[in-house]
């Protein structure tokens, strides 16, 4: 008669590990959990799962501001700008190398050049104001991108504006001149014009995107961007150096990474809902900064930030809607929306 051979002794530690597993986490429950939460998100219309990523990115753009505000204190904004480029130039790098050297093929290379300069004074701009405003003051300025991007697509893509977008770019210049108050304590100084120029220059990398797609893939306009201003910082950056600190550097590289997190979320809202029914949810941004701005700058935005505000994000809904009635995509585009230059 055969013997059978002898059991393992079973490892003390290891079958302890192995009835915790089974008790606590059964086997397949966390896959079971994701597949059920993934059902459900699945089950949510267009709209309400566009909702949900635009809020997503307005609060991770305000903690990028949040953050770009607090590195400013001490460290120059071109360093800032640097090193985000850098981190998100290293979260990118698998899409860009997976295309390498396709990727820098290009039909328009006057564009992508106009595309870098104009994108870095854009951030230079809006940064530097984010640092020396107040976060509720320059976050609504911000919002002028859109009536920018009416005027630009006048003159250059000679597209045709009626008297309603003309009246709602109008209102909403009003709007702007409001929150910086030249005759009063408004934002009307050296920054509050930086503002400005930041969202003008914006606006103008919205218009140059739009014809860079017509004849350039998305991964090399990701690829010119994600280097070519990155290059432009090195020498300022250099120039006026500032060590970190160990707590300034987490910061840095924190900005870099919450960046990409907001425009990944802010991509993922205007594939997934009509920018009609979510654009609205954008302006939530100025909430979150005024929050911010008090609790932890101690700076409570005055009178003419909210009715300028009101202004101009009741202006730029309705040129979102005009867009919409007459399908156009240029204000509606995911790229017109917070930093994602």
């Amino acid at each position: 008669m055969q013997e059978s051979p002898p059991k393992p002794i079973p490892d003390p530690v290891n079958a302890h590990t192995e009835a915790l597993g089974t008790i606590e986490n059964p086997p397949g429950m966390a896959r079971r959990g994701r597949l059920r939460w993934l059902a459900w998100w699945e089950t949510l219309p267009g709209n309400a799962r566009g909702a949900l990523w635009i809020l997503a990115a307005a609060f991770f753009f305000t903690i990028m501001t949040t953050l770009i505000k607090l590195a400013g204190e001490r460290i120059n904004v071109t360093e800032i700008l640097l090193v985000r480029q850098i981190v998100m130039t290293i979260i990118v790098a698998p899409t860009i190398i997976s295309s390498f050297p396709s990727s820098l093929r290009t039909a328009r290379p006057e564009l992508h050049l106009m595309r870098i300069v104009l994108a870095s004074g854009a951030m230079l701009f809006g940064f530097t104001a984010v640092i020396n405003l107040p976060l509720a003051d320059a976050t609504a300025i911000s919002f002028a991108k859109s009536f920018f991007v009416t005027i630009f697509a006048i003159v250059i893509l000679k597209e045709t504006v009626g008297l309603h977008r003309w009246g709602a770019v109008i209102v909403g210049f009003l709007g702007v001149v409001v929150m910086l108050n030249p005759t009063g304590e408004g934002s009307m100084n050296v920054y509050g014009l930086m503002a400005v120029a930041g969202a003008a220059c914006a606006g103008m990398v919205m218009i140059l995107i739009r014809q860079m797609s017509r004849t350039d893939r998305p991964v090399t306009i990701l690829t010119y961007q994600a280097f070519g201003v990155g290059l432009i910082m090195i020498v300022p950056t250099w120039i006026y150096w500032v060590t970190p600190t160990w707590k300034e550097a987490a910061i840095l590289v924190a900005i870099g990474v919450v960046a990409w997190f907001a425009q990944m979320c802010n991509i993922q809202a205007f594939r997934a809902g009509e920018a009609t029914a979510i654009a609205s949810l954008d302006y939530t941004r100025l909430l979150y900064a005024t929050i911010f701005g008090v609790m932890i700058f101690g700076q409570w935005p005055g009178a003419s930030t909210f009715v300028g505000a009101a202004i101009i994000i009741t202006a730029s809904l309705y040129t979102v809607h005009r867009e919409a009635r007459r399908n156009k995509r240029l204000v509606r585009d995911a790229d017109g929306r917070g930093y994602n230059n």
